[in-house]
């Protein structure tokens, strides 16, 4: 009996190449190709107990390492990391970037943002921005994160990160600065325009960057962008917003730390603060059904919030300036526009918050490319 042989479709890219065989798969061809400058963001807020929750150096790690990837992955903007333990909040946030100490375990939420801004970081700068510390002692198990600013020196592009260096004509450094002098500035705030001198840049290129007229602090992480390919060795210093909103770049994601879950909301960095926001937890409205019957408006910035092995309402009680105003626990729903269960009828007892993410991401991908176009 002559077996039945399928119909084959041409791929698009079999249809442009016009022979077989010509695919190679030996590289990723999934390279992010920008559409036009966006000003919409993507933000999600998780509490740094996470951490706590793992018991070893390597699982700590390991948590941070997956949630780097579901942040680069979807293109989330910025992420938050709020303390849902009263007791953490009042010891700890004070020194919250600036120790030199190994804080998987005294400090969660510190130890979680100092791996997300590690791994945010381009390769190429992390020498000058992060010292040897201990939270950094297995980085190089972590996961690589392959962003659009992640740029190979090989590789061009209008824009890229820099960082402020020693302008001695050697380009050296002093082995990498405090974390907390990592954290990204604006433009505005970096540069002191009355003090004409010149500022040397590496951005990863053979040839470092002079911004002329323009004094920088050494060890600034600055964002540049270049007039022409021909010279690589001009640039301007721009906002880090700026490859996203003029070209559509996704350009990574900022870190922030908040005492708690009310500051999420108040320390919104954003003009008119945080537009749409999502609640998630296993008593929420299915998100699938929300997204099909309920008609949620265009969004300038959108709030993703997932809580941790109590959920959001431990972090309700754990908030004073809540339970103040009113708010309990059991009203947890109210905070937010929507609240939402990312996978009904989940066949696990439990859903851990780094698989919240991925599940919460992925299911409100639709919501986020209909607001681009």
């Amino acid at each position: 009996m002559e077996m039945h042989k399928p119909k084959r479709h041409k791929s698009s890219h079999q249809q442009q190449s016009g022979r077989r065989g010509s695919v190679d798969t030996s590289k990723p061809s999934a390279i992010f190709t920008p559409t036009g400058g966006r000003s919409h963001t993507l933000s999600i807020a998780l509490p740094g107990s996470i951490i706590a929750n793992a018991q070893s150096h390597d699982q700590k790690s390991y948590v941070a390492g997956t949630i780097a990837r579901a942040l680069a992955v979807f293109c989330v903007d910025e992420v938050v990391i709020f303390d849902d333990d009263a007791r953490q909040g009042k010891n700890s946030y004070a020194n919250d970037l600036n120790t030199d100490e190994y804080t998987a375990f005294s400090d969660p939420s510190h130890f979680l943002a100092h791996i997300l801004s590690y791994l945010e970081t381009p390769p190429y700068l992390r020498k000058h921005l992060f010292p040897m510390h201990p939270n950094l002692r297995t980085a190089g198990m972590l996961p690589s994160l392959d962003m659009p600013h992640h740029i190979r020196a090989t590789e061009w592009c209008d824009y890229r990160e820099g960082v402020v260096i020693p302008d001695d004509g050697k380009g050296g450094d002093k082995g990498g600065v405090d974390i907390g002098k990592k954290r990204r500035k604006e433009t505005s705030q970096a540069v002191d325009a009355g003090v004409p001198s010149s500022t040397v840049v590496d951005t990863g290129l053979p040839q470092k960057v002079s911004l002329p007229n323009i004094h920088i602090p050494e060890y600034t992480r600055v964002t540049v962008k270049f007039s022409s390919p021909d010279t690589p060795q001009r640039a301007e210093p721009v906002h880090p917003a700026a490859p996203r909103e003029e070209t559509g770049y996704y350009w990574g994601y900022s870190v922030r730390r908040c005492r708690s879950l009310s500051t999420v909301f108040t320390e919104c960095p954003f003009d008119g603060g945080y537009d749409l926001s999502f609640g998630t937890s296993e008593r929420g409205c299915s998100i699938s059904k929300v997204l099909a019957e309920e008609s949620i408006p265009k969004y300038r910035h959108l709030l993703v919030v997932f809580g941790g092995v109590a959920g959001i309402e431990a972090a309700i009680q754990a908030d004073q300036e809540l339970l103040d105003k009113g708010v309990t626990p059991d009203e947890a729903g109210k905070l937010f526009d929507y609240w939402v269960n990312v996978l009904p009828g989940q066949g696990s007892r439990t859903i851990r918050t780094e698989e919240a993410i991925w599940l919460g991401l992925m299911g409100l991908r639709p919501l986020v490319e209909a607001n681009g176009r």
